[in-house]
């Protein structure tokens, strides 16, 4: 396969740049991932299609992966929960090397194609759970390992990769890959690849809970209130919602707990 991660920088001599050069030059390329993820929409389709699907069923979501991917992938999976209202345990971010990879590397971790199966074991897996590989190269063995026993075992698997035709692609039932060309530091696929999987990532966890019914409008109405930010959000959606003033739709949140049933307490009495 052609791993174009890996492929040397459309830029040179970096050191030599200034600042400004420097500057513009990166956000010159972060440019091209947006229109690389709209390339592969149709797959993310299929994906969000499906976790929904398995979701709807009682199935929850589990991504795997190694280094920033993985990273990502925990970020995402920890804030479904304050932003839609959903138990901690329904979206899981998995990396190789545990808690502790999360801020600092643990060497080799990624290479071990038999561990990413043993921690996922560990949440007691349901048939209708789905597993998500996340590897910017498409070659990382714990990614690999983990989505060819998910399958041996009967589960819907997916897959975030920024190259064609990569080996965890080729394990996944529903690949989604994005392809963002060189990196502008040879192989730093924390920019655009990291970029490009985020993206992919928010699509995919925020159309799945609008799917789910955790969306009212275009508001998150089972966000978890908090912070004083978030309280305050949460009375301006019941005041939006149902035209009281705000002092009654404090009173409201404070009763009920949650926007959603703050409002549907005034839809019911009227």
């Amino acid at each position: 396969m052609e791993i174009t991660t890996e492929k040397d920088s459309n830029y040179n001599n970096l050191e030599k740049m200034s600042v400004r050069e420097v500057l513009e030059n990166i956000n010159q390329e972060d440019k091209t991932v947006p229109l690389a993820v709209e390339k592969a929409l149709p797959q993310i389709e299929k994906l969000a299609e499906v976790v929904a699907d398995c979701m709807k069923k009682g199935g929850r979501l589990f991504y795997i992966g190694a280094g920033t991917s993985g990273r990502l992938g925990v970020v995402d999976a920890s804030e479904c929960p304050p932003t839609f209202g959903v138990p901690f345990d329904m979206v899981v971010g998995l990396i190789a090397g545990g808690d502790t990879a999360i801020r600092k590397a643990v060497e080799f971790a990624e290479d071990d194609a038999e561990q990413a199966w043993e921690d996922l074991k560990e949440y007691g897996l349901g048939e209708h759970d789905v597993i998500v590989g996340l590897a910017a190269s498409g070659t990382t063995p714990y990614v690999i390992g983990g989505l060819r026993t998910a399958n041996e075992h009967g589960l819907a698997t997916g897959c975030i990769v920024c190259n064609t035709g990569s080996p965890v692609a080729a394990e996944a039932q529903y690949p989604v890959e994005v392809v963002v060309g060189p990196e502008f530091v040879t192989g730093s696929t924390r920019m655009k690849a990291g970029t490009a999987q985020k993206l992919v990532l928010n699509m995919l966890s925020t159309t799945v809970m609008i799917q789910l019914g955790r969306v009212r409008g275009n508001k998150m109405v089972d966000m978890q209130l908090t912070n004083h930010k978030l309280y305050n959000r949460g009375v301006r959606m019941v005041m939006a919602e149902t035209g009281a003033d705000e002092p009654t739709a404090s009173a409201l949140l404070e009763k009920h707990g949650s926007v959603r049933k703050a409002v549907a307490s005034v839809l019911v009495s009227k």
